[in-house]
């Protein structure tokens, strides 16, 4: 009987057999079921020291083969807001990341990340490298990459800290007036965020701030902010979010950088109706 959680794992010893009727007959879901699944980035294929996901049923198989099958009905179940493109440059793409998708797949699926969704979304269609990620609950301007050289050059900038990224986070409390440097390690690694004062609301006792992070540890900000008493709103991992508090209120926004293909200086701002508003919550 089918299992919601299940993996499987065959040798292929008939080069005649299609992956949807080994993988049903193993797991006992139907060869739709397992169609939808390798849609969704669930099997994969092993031939030699290669493996990388399966995702043609029609596609031919070796003796020696290996399939696997990670099914998951609740992650398989699991959707997301459709991600926007703000920029295309042929060989590099910046889009907006909703809350929820996620920046990186697992053995399980990747039919929730960015870069799959690029993949199967942008016209013309071309491959999509994750340059840099934002945390599943953060939003914001995300840079996909389709070549590797160009994928290469920009990831260069990010590892150099050539790169601008700059966010906008709603954070509980009343935020100094004065611009605060906090250095706070992160998981023992040194880590450095600036943050400044956009906009108080007294009524709701919650600030608007613009962060600019020299290091990119992760949860960085929320770990910053909540060390000196201003936890980022929505954050359930760090002290934010209290009964029937909206999601994450961080937003990657500003993004500054030199376009490798024509060497100029590129200044992105997320549209403002995307960014964090204190009047919206």
């Amino acid at each position: 009987m089918s299992q919601s959680k299940y993996e499987c794992h065959i040798t292929v010893t008939d080069p005649n057999s299609d992956a949807c009727t080994l993988l049903s007959n193993q797991s006992q879901h139907s060869k739709q079921t397992i169609k939808q699944a390798m849609a969704k980035g669930a099997v994969w294929l092993s031939r030699g020291k290669y493996t990388q996901r399966l995702r043609r049923a029609k596609k031919s198989l070796k003796a020696g083969d290996q399939l696997h099958l990670y099914y998951n009905a609740d992650v398989l179940a699991q959707t997301v807001d459709d991600a926007q493109l703000l920029l295309d440059k042929g060989d590099y793409s910046i889009w907006y990341k909703p809350y929820g998708m996620l920046c990186q797949g697992s053995k399980w699926s990747d039919h929730t990340t960015i870069n799959r969704f690029v993949e199967t979304h942008l016209t013309p269609q071309r491959p999509a490298f994750i340059i840099h990620r934002l945390d599943r609950a953060a939003t914001g301007l995300v840079m996909i990459g389709h070549s590797k050289t160009t994928t290469a050059a920009l990831a260069a900038q990010f590892e150099h800290r050539q790169l601008d990224k700059q966010y906008r986070v709603i954070l509980a409390g009343e935020f100094p007036l004065e611009p605060q440097t906090i250095t706070t390690d992160v998981d023992g690694k040194s880590a450095c965020s600036h943050a400044h004062l956009i906009e108080y609301d007294a009524h709701n006792n919650r600030s608007l701030v613009q962060v600019k992070i020299e290091t990119g540890r992760k949860h960085q900000i929320r770990i910053h902010m909540a060390s000196i008493g201003y936890p980022v709103i929505g954050d359930r991992q760090h002290g934010g979010a209290g009964e029937g508090d909206p999601n994450l209120q961080l937003t990657a926004c500003f993004l500054d950088f030199t376009c490798p293909l024509s060497q100029e200086k590129v200044h992105v701002v997320l549209p403002e109706h995307l960014q964090p508003q204190l009047s919206d919550l």
